[in-house]
């Protein structure tokens, strides 16, 4: 009881922490919707990336991660996490500066969907319609799997029933986001993401050094079939979904093959940062476009470190605690598990502190993207286009409360599992807007039409793949977000192609972009 409240202490404090940030940026980012929404382009290179990194990975990479590779070995979660490394580096090397240069050029965009209607000078609001819905759809999604993890935590660390934790975990979220906006959201991300590193080194030093040393880490898992392959994986004996133990010694079946397609369909996972608005934003607000190259050194070197930790972590848990979880879900409070058993309990509750550092720096910028997208985006754009900022934030802070309850039924089976959640979500906004944002930035033919028939085409195609085709099996198991991409891709060559161009204003305005003025 003792350590437990210690530890319970050392994360209000944090808490306590990180609403200080927000309250600091309380009066500056209430002073206009831009402030709000997008820190006023004022962001430096080190706040970008971190902050970038921070929101994109979410307590996904503390939890969900080293659940898969606790679960069932090194394949799934290194190609997933070689995917999602690759993504990271070539979406900062052509995507970014472009980007902050575009949103500017046209009419100083600050949210992605008024990026793409005024990328296609659009005066309808379609594609600014459509874009703001799937980004509401797949972020509610996106903050479900926050609030699980929240949920999961505290119930895990402190026996409290799951569905009332994580009621607590998004009321905070939720006061946190709506005092502070963007740039309290920015500056305490970077905060978090040294928390979040700080947090997988102490585990992985501590750990490594209880079982023995990382060789004895692999002697230990090594043993069973396929956990260490690259092309191949294990296979837990379940009943019910629960893993078999006999005599201490957890069950799993013959070694399964992981084949090319499958390796394929998890590095796809890449593709998704093309489509991921809580990081394109971020190249959005950096203060100046060169800085961008800083920021881009800075984002990779920190997802290389922690994704490569992450996935050791599952590794070490497996060969420390094998018996302890026994389904898919339990696998995922493997770090939970490490840093109480392993640490004292001030130190735990730092480490804590970085597992509710990852959710809350992605579910801030979840809930007030999805926000913006409604009030700026829809409220605004097609309703009350004479809206002052006054309202436009009123409405968007009625728009979070509205998220977050959705987000919290979504969240309420305490068996969810993190990595799915935000599998499909992150599908979602990669076949949505991915193949958009590349050709609206690289293709001077894509139009109006194409946008709008691109981001449908690809967005039901992740619920149709996922929902009807994947249950399939064999060749047809394949992650959505590849197939999805792949088909948004298609319709927005094709349908561009068949209808008329883009007027010579917007071809100019590409052309002014892609020279650099």
């Amino acid at each position: 009881m003792q350590d437990s409240m210690q530890i319970m202490i050392t994360m209000i404090v944090y808490m306590a922490v990180v609403i200080f940030i927000g309250v600091m940026f309380a009066k500056r980012a209430n002073k206009s919707s831009e402030d709000y929404f997008l820190g006023g382009r004022s962001l430096g290179p080190w706040v970008t990336a971190m902050s970038a990194e921070a929101s994109d990975m979410s307590g996904w990479l503390l939890m969900g991660l080293p659940g898969v590779a606790y679960w069932c070995g090194v394949a799934d979660a290194s190609w997933t996490a070689i995917g999602l490394a690759i993504g990271t580096y070539i979406n900062w090397l052509i995507t970014s500066k472009r980007l902050r240069r575009y949103s500017e050029k046209a009419g100083n965009a600050i949210t992605l969907p008024e990026f793409f209607s005024n990328r296609f000078h659009e005066e309808g609001k379609a594609v600014m319609t459509i874009s703001a819905v799937f980004i509401l759809i797949f972020f509610t999604v996106y903050a479900a799997s926050c609030l699980v993890t929240c949920g999961k935590l505290f119930s895990t660390l402190f026996g409290f029933d799951y569905v009332p934790m994580m009621i607590v975990g998004a009321l905070f979220v939720l006061v946190y986001t709506i005092i502070g906006g963007f740039l309290a959201e920015s500056a305490s991300d970077f905060m978090q993401a040294m928390v979040m590193i700080v947090a997988l080194i102490v585990i992985v030093i501590t750990g490594t050094v209880a079982a023995g040393g990382p060789g004895v880490v692999l002697d230990n898992v090594g043993s069973i079939p396929g956990f260490l392959e690259f092309f191949g994986t294990s296979t837990p004996v379940t009943a019910d979904g629960v893993q078999q133990i006999v005599n201490g010694v957890p069950q799993f079946g013959d070694r399964a093959d992981y084949s090319l397609l499958t390796i394929i369909s998890s590095l796809a996972w890449g593709l998704g940062y093309f489509g991921m608005p809580q990081v394109l934003l971020r190249f959005m607000a950096i203060r100046h476009e060169d800085e961008l190259t800083r920021s881009r050194r800075i984002a990779t070197v920190w997802v290389l470190i922690s994704l490569t930790i992450a996935v050791f972590i599952g590794l070490m848990g497996r060969s420390l605690y094998p018996d302890v979880l026994t389904t898919k879900s339990d696998a995922e409070n493997i770090f939970i598990l490490l840093a109480t058993r392993l640490l004292p309990p001030v130190l735990a509750g730092l480490v804590m502190a970085g597992i509710l550092a990852a959710t809350i720096s992605s579910s801030d910028s979840y809930l007030l993207i999805a926000a913006s997208a409604f009030a700026k985006n829809i409220y605004q754009g097609l309703f009350h286009k004479n809206a002052d900022d006054r309202r436009i934030m009123w409405v968007s802070r009625f728009t979070l409360l509205a998220v977050t309850a959705v987000a919290i039924i979504i969240a309420l089976d305490e068996n969810s599992v993190i990595f799915t959640i935000v599998s499909f979500a992150w599908a979602g906004f990669g076949a949505t807007f991915g193949p958009l944002m590349i050709l609206s930035l690289f293709w001077k033919r894509i139009n109006r039409a194409g946008a709008i028939a691109g981001m449908i085409g690809g967005g039901c195609m992740v619920f149709i793949w996922n929902l009807l085709i994947r249950p399939l099996g064999g060749l047809w198991d394949i992650y959505e977000l590849l197939p999805a991409f792949i088909f948004s891709l298609i319709c927005i060559v094709a349908v561009s192609l068949v209808t008329a161009p883009p007027s010579a204003e917007i071809e100019r305005e590409f052309e002014e972009v892609k020279a650099g003025r």
